[in-house]
């Protein structure tokens, strides 16, 4: 179950939830928040709960719960904002009432038209109206504070804390101290120590820093939003009568024809059944380059329509699309937090206790046992109970997280929760699968070797006659590369498959025959020229295939998988991210695995493997080198995805066991994003320490200067609220991806 929360605006009230919901649920680690969306999730694991046991809870906390339904509007979330900002500016305005108050009951009118009167006192440098303008402020220390004065303040109090009052009631009430129960203390003992000015201007000033901090986190999940809302909402859908009509997208059914015009985004998958064109993919798969798309091709929602019209099949409902399973996994990944992300949360725990406790001690200590002044003291330790906020801490990691997981998307890269966003940054090695992922994964025509007298045509068009009706991939890379050569296809008659064999048939009146090495040995006596040619090509890898009749051999025609464009200078851009050692691991016979390593340039080969076999490989290089990726495609290849400390698969490729076990997909089956991703989790790591870094070097300051008695209550709370916006403005520079590697 997921509920949205209102109230869930900063990263320290998820520790509030799981006080009171982790013991419903068997425990706070079976829970999972998203601060940008304001939602709380039971995981798979949680205990049973009912869902009116769950809002009472929360409920306790000062908190509204409501359970989540996909595509619900925000209007709750709005009107809190809108409240929070009203309540805000009254805040301040009040404020000003009270100086202004204060102003005229000190004569501060008469005494600035005195000063106005005086031409000669225009040209005081700022200086000396600043020391005018601080004494009539100052004024209250050194009498009693007029009461208009101090219901102008006490209401501004009042305003600035009518959305933390509550928390921090229902904090009290459960013992726990969080960020809006120091808040309160801090106000209530600034006003006790007569600081009226003190404890209206800290809390205006967080109650703006709470209402920046709302609206920030809003534009956050807006940038997210709308970084992955790529989809139109209506289609031109056309009827068995040809005639078209728009619909939305939730109306559309699988099967239904829909027309796609030049430039507009295709808004479901679907399947080309007319035109041609190019489409941008970049949203879905994060290839640069358009794809030619024809009849027959794939499409995905999201993408963006080239320069012809095309006519869709639609192959899946618009809650199914891939956009949609992209969007839908970015949006759940906040269920696998990240290490910075726990480490935060538990840091926090213990932090704010800590920190409650060291200001008592500076409100008691000296004013007991050195001879302190106790307003002056109390006010320190006030000072330091602002300052001790966590949220600027708290909030700083899951929103790096969600952006540095959207930005992954857009590049082609669907990474499955927030914990593997940390892995790549710490790999040492990587093993790949041959086929389909160092590879290009089917088989290409690489030689036509004609012999008696025959030509490379002659031998082509006879394969392709036999080959024809043939689905086998080594039929369907002979009649592809005949097509590139512009020779004419005719089918053979009388064809008949022999199994592990070949296939024989009748062509231009002559029977032929076409299969592997060992059946040319079956059908003809072996010609030494013929047989040592067929040996040097297996030895390359080739595969090799003769064509014969009743007379003679033919000719050869040599087929192998081939490497992947680029592959060689992708690997080197992976070593040069640190990564130490790439090996390979395939079901392929050794001689090919050998032949393609070594055109690459791949570390270490282990060839012949059962799917056991490489999960016991990657077993051995995790104990070697610790943490190890493993990039596959096939279900043999699932295991071992499962078995390394990362597993990406191919998600074009690759089969639904691989893509469902494996922690990241790559969506265009593009090896090149690799060094990406690994930058890309370098940069998210390096942001996330610098927040933490920049939030703790500011508390740490503040709590110096707290004690040396140089802080104020005001400068506390607006360090506090800068360091926030700050943090989230940092992290959400991880939605505008670099393109070198880190």
């Amino acid at each position: 179950m997921t509920f949205k929360i209102e109230g869930l605006d900063c990263a320290e009230e998820v520790a509030t939830l799981k006080s009171a919901i982790g013991p419903l649920v068997g425990g706070s680690d079976k829970l999972a928040f998203d601060v940008l969306n304001g939602r709380m999730t039971l995981l798979s694991d949680a205990e049973p709960v009912t869902e009116k046991t769950i809002i009472k809870a929360v409920a306790a906390t000062g908190m509204k719960a409501t359970r989540w339904q996909a595509g619900q509007t925000d209007a709750n979330v709005k009107q809190l904002h809108r409240s929070k900002t009203v309540y805000t500016t009254l805040s301040g305005l009040l404020i000003v009432i009270g100086m202004l108050i204060h102003i005229t009951i000190a004569g501060g009118f008469s005494d600035a038209q005195t000063f106005l009167s005086h031409p000669e006192n225009w040209s005081l440098n700022w200086e000396v109206i600043t020391d005018y303008l601080t004494s009539l402020l100052n004024a209250h220390t050194q009498q009693a504070m007029p009461l208009p004065e101090k219901i102008a303040f006490g209401l501004a109090v009042i305003f600035g804390g009518r959305h933390v009052v509550v928390k921090a009631f229902y904090a009290l009430k459960r013992l726990r101290a969080d960020m809006n129960l120091l808040m309160t203390v801090a106000v209530i003992g600034a006003m006790f120590i007569n600081e009226w000015f003190e404890a209206a201007t800290v809390s205006f000033l967080f109650a703006l820093s709470l209402a920046i901090e709302s609206w920030s986190i809003g534009r956050a999940r807006h940038a997210v939003e709308a970084l992955l809302d790529l989809a139109p909402s209506t289609v031109t859908v056309k009827d068995e009568s040809g005639k078209e009509r728009v619909v939305s997208a939730g109306d559309v059914s699988i099967g239904t024809r829909f027309i796609l015009a030049p430039g507009d985004k295709i808004p479901l998958d679907g399947e080309v059944i007319t035109g041609f064109s190019s489409v941008n993919q970049a949203p879905i798969t994060g290839e640069s380059m358009p794809v030619a798309k024809q009849v027959g091709d794939e499409v995905f929602a999201g993408s963006i329509n080239g320069e012809g019209t095309l006519e869709i099949r639609s192959s899946k409902l618009v809650t199914d699309t891939t956009l949609a399973q992209i969007t839908r996994l970015v949006g759940e990944a906040h269920g696998k937090r990240a290490e910075a992300e726990q480490w935060v949360d538990k840091f926090a725990r213990i932090y704010t206790p800590v920190v409650m406790i060291l200001a008592l001690a500076v409100c008691v200590v000296p004013p007991l046992f050195l001879g302190g002044i106790w307003n002056e003291w109390i006010y320190r330790a006030l000072v330091l109970l602002v300052i001790a906020c966590p949220c600027a801490l708290v909030i700083s990691t899951p929103v790096s997280i969600v952006a540095a997981l959207a930005s992954a998307a857009r590049q082609g890269i669907l990474i499955k929760g927030g914990i593997y966003i940390e892995t790549p940054a710490h790999l040492n090695a990587i093993a790949f699968d041959k086929t389909g992922t160092l590879t290009c994964g089917e088989p290409i025509v690489t030689g036509v070797y004609p012999f008696n007298s025959h030509t490379e045509e002659e031998l082509l068009s006879r394969a392709a006659a036999l080959e024809a009706r043939s689905n086998h991939p080594l039929a369907k890379a002979i009649l592809r590369y005949t097509e590139q050569r512009g020779i004419n296809v005719a089918s053979a008659d009388n064809v008949t498959v022999l199994p592990g064999k070949g296939v024989t048939g009748l062509f231009n009146g002559t029977n032929y025959w076409l299969g592997s090495r060992r059946y040319l040995l079956e059908r003809s006596r072996e010609i030494p020229e013929i047989s040592q040619k067929a040996i040097t090509l297996e030895q390359t890898g080739q595969t090799v295939i003769a064509i014969g009749n009743d007379r003679h051999i033919c000719g050869l025609i040599a087929v192998a998988d081939q490497p992947r464009a680029d592959i060689r200078s992708i690997l080197q851009a992976l070593r040069q991210t640190g990564i130490k050692h790439l090996a390979m691991l395939t079901g392929d016979n050794r001689v090919t695995a050998n032949n393609i390593a070594s055109q690459i340039g791949i570390d270490e080969v282990h060839a012949e493997l059962l799917p056991a076999d490489k999960v016991e490989i990657v077993s051995q290089m995790v104990e070697k080198y610790g943490q190890v990726a493993m990039v596959g495609d096939g279900v043999n290849d699932a295991p071992a995805l499962g078995r390394a400390n990362l597993g990406i698969a191919m998600g074009v490729l690759g089969s639904d066991a691989a893509i469902e076990i494996a922690d990241i997909a790559l969506m265009g089956d593009d090896l090149s994003k690799l060094p990406w991703l690994i930058g890309h989790s370098k940069r998210t790591l390096a942001i996330i320490r610098q927040n933490i870094a920049f939030a703790l070097t500011i508390k740490a300051a503040f709590a110096i200067l707290a004690f040396a008695g140089v802080a104020t209550l005001w400068e506390a709370i607006a360090a506090d609220m800068g360091a926030s916006l700050l943090v989230v403005a940092n992290g959400l520079r991880l939605l505008h991806p670099k393109n070198t590697v880190f």
